[in-house]
């Protein structure tokens, strides 16, 4: 049996082991495939991994030997999953590997917002402090956030445990969810997404990219925020309409922005990468080693059961 591996690297650049995949059979990896090359370099293949390379309805339909699609994320809109369907090819993600890296990413990023860590340390490397004629000097406001409210968008694992670091941190929690009584959770406050908005000192999105919510955080409803208030997205960048969320920054209609996301990735032309007060990291909150090692774990739990008749984590039925 053939495997193939469309874009491995950023799932393991070197410092994980394929061993758990291999011992299904024959493994072809690439560190990275355009999408001209998917085709031919799937045509034998009966088991297709992918993390970003779209395996699009062309080249499901056109590659025979297919049987099984392996998506090495949570996210799985790079495949085209009606014509998965349609050809009774499973489909499966990897669902909760990354809960705890992201949730560190998310106050990660709040936290250099609310601190300015990093811009206060290379302050001091430039020298800054040394030439100051006090003990202490600060380059921003610092915002403490105890007694601040977080307003999460999507309480599922993630959001879950983003609240529980906010709680930890004595801040107030409120939520809009989409399944609240499933989701119940002490301490959290479910409101409606306007109110969600509207309270917050903090607003973090952790829910999936649908097509009804694209876009949805956009210039109307940034303009109900505080403009104290801070923005975080770990979740999906096409959750926000950029050119707005920029405009938000650079008129102080909100206070600042830490996104690990944008809608096209790697950005070209990006109007937030010049905005005012916001932190964009690479997509990196899901990239610990601990993450990624998971991840790769269920990947080959996943092909195991496929194997066994009885795959998991099937998405898209």
């Amino acid at each position: 049996m053939k495997i193939v591996i469309l874009d491995g690297f950023t799932l393991n650049p070197g410092d994980l082991s394929w061993k758990e995949i291999e011992q299904f059979g024959e493994v072809e990896i690439y560190d990275r495939t355009p999408a001209e090359k998917v085709r031919a370099r799937i045509q034998d293949a009966e088991i297709v991994l992918t993390n970003k390379t779209p395996v699009d309805r062309d080249t499901i339909l056109n590659s025979p030997a297919l049987k099984y699609i392996g998506v090495l994320a949570t996210g799985y809109n790079i495949v085209d999953i009606e014509a998965a369907n349609e050809r009774r090819i499973a489909v499966s993600n990897v669902p909760t590997y990354g809960t705890h890296s992201v949730a560190q990413h998310t106050f990660a990023l709040m936290l250099e917002l609310a601190s300015h860590v990093g811009l206060h340390a290379n302050s001091v490397h430039h020298g800054d402090w040394s030439a100051q004629p006090d003990f202490s000097y600060w380059l921003k406001p610092m915002v403490e956030l105890n007694g601040k409210t977080l307003g999460i968008v999507g309480l599922g694992k993630i959001g879950q445990a983003v609240a529980r670091i906010a709680l930890a941190f004595g801040m107030k929690v409120i939520s809009y969810h989409t399944h609240p009584d499933r989701d119940r959770m002490e301490g959290v406050t479910f409101v409606d997404l306007e109110t969600c908005f509207k309270d917050a000192d903090v607003v973090s999105l952790h829910c999936p990219q649908t097509e009804s919510n694209k876009g949805f955080v956009n210039e109307k409803l940034l303009k109900t925020m505080k403009p104290t208030s801070l923005l975080i997205n770990v979740s999906r960048g096409a959750l926000i309409l950029e050119e707005d969320l920029a405009f938000a920054l650079n008129n102080d209609i909100i206070s600042g922005a830490g996104l690990d996301v944008l809608s096209k990735e790697p950005p070209l032309d990006n109007p937030l990468l010049q905005a005012k007060n916001c932190i964009v990291t690479p997509h990196v909150a899901w990239a610990t080693q601990s993450a990624r090692a998971r991840l790769l774990k269920t990947v080959a739990e996943n092909i195991k059961a496929y194997l066994k008749g009885k795959p998991q984590n099937v998405v898209g039925k």
